[in-house]
């Protein structure tokens, strides 16, 4: 056996594969609903210039969600109290670019600082520590399916009654707010919804890589379109397809589910960028053949 097959049969052992997957059929299902919000949530979170408010946010679920666990009630209402709070902290104090920076980068070791202590002091099984952090496969029972699915179609509602004013708001906030456009509320708004994305994409996916569910999906799907119907329904597409490829990964493997995610996201970006470069060199090319002809 060469050294590569043994890293093989040490990270892939798809043994009963087929009995492993009812052990995930939540998470599947889940993974579906995630994939969905954070696809969706992230084409205005680069509208808005807002990865860096992601990562914050996701500290302070972690928080929260860390709590909930020492205190033994639910991960998902402990990990969305988190985040509504470190959302709506950055949606009132930063309005502008550089102060909402400023506070992210605030948040941001005062949330991991805080979700690291409240796991020092909780006892009970290791798995669920490092759960929170990387991410787990099998971390979504039936309370917390209801929990999820709930709090996914809540914030799919949402950002469809905001879509055509906040996609003006993003696009061009000062034409909007001379327009009558609330402006300001539904960029608070906007930030909640953010807020209960991030924490829904933590239970799956984790703390630390947020931002392959949330960011890099609608970065790759901006790559290949800038249709206004195109870019939501790929970016959607591109995350469900990444942690649904991730579970199915990880259900046969000994590492975590958040490598898989990322790299599975981070490969549809590679494809798309290169597609998009391939697409602006042909243009490119025509449109010098016609002025040349």
């Amino acid at each position: 056996m060469t050294l590569a097959d043994g890293i093989w049969h040490q990270i892939f052992d798809f043994t009963d594969y087929g009995e492993l997957l009812a052990l995930v059929r939540n998470s599947l299902v889940a993974g579906v609903a995630l994939g969905l919000v954070g696809g969706l949530a992230g084409v205005f979170v680069l509208m808005r210039d807002l990865p860096f408010a992601v990562h914050g946010i996701s500290e302070l679920s972690f928080a929260g969600a860390s709590a909930a666990l020492l205190l033994d009630t639910n991960i998902v209402a402990g990990s969305i109290v988190g985040s509504l709070l470190a959302a709506g902290t950055i949606g009132v104090l930063g309005t502008r670019a550089r102060d909402r920076n400023s506070v992210i980068g605030i948040i941001m070791p005062f949330g991991l600082g805080l979700g690291v202590l409240f796991l020092a002091l909780y006892k009970g099984r290791a798995a669920n520590k490092f759960g929170l952090l990387t991410g787990q496969i099998v971390a979504v029972d039936t309370p917390q399916m209801s929990w999820l699915l709930g709090t996914s179609a809540l914030v799919l509602v949402a950002l469809a009654v905001m879509w055509r004013p906040l996609a003006f708001a993003s696009a061009d906030p000062d034409v909007a707010q001379a327009r009558g456009v609330p402006v300001r509320g539904l960029s608070f708004a906007f930030m909640l919804v953010l807020g209960l994305a991030v924490a829904l994409s933590v239970q799956i996916v984790g703390a630390l890589l947020v931002l392959s569910l949330v960011v890099t999906p609608a970065a790759a799907a901006a790559r290949v379109t800038a249709s206004p119907v195109l870019l939501p329904a790929l970016s959607m597409l591109f995350a469900v397809a990444s942690i649904e490829g991730g579970i199915l990964l990880a259900l046969g493997s000994s590492v975590p589910i958040s490598p898989y995610v990322t790299t599975i996201s981070f490969t549809i970006y590679a494809v798309c960028r290169t597609a998009g470069r391939y697409r602006s060199r042909r243009w490119g090319a025509r449109r010098t053949a016609v002025r040349t002809s």
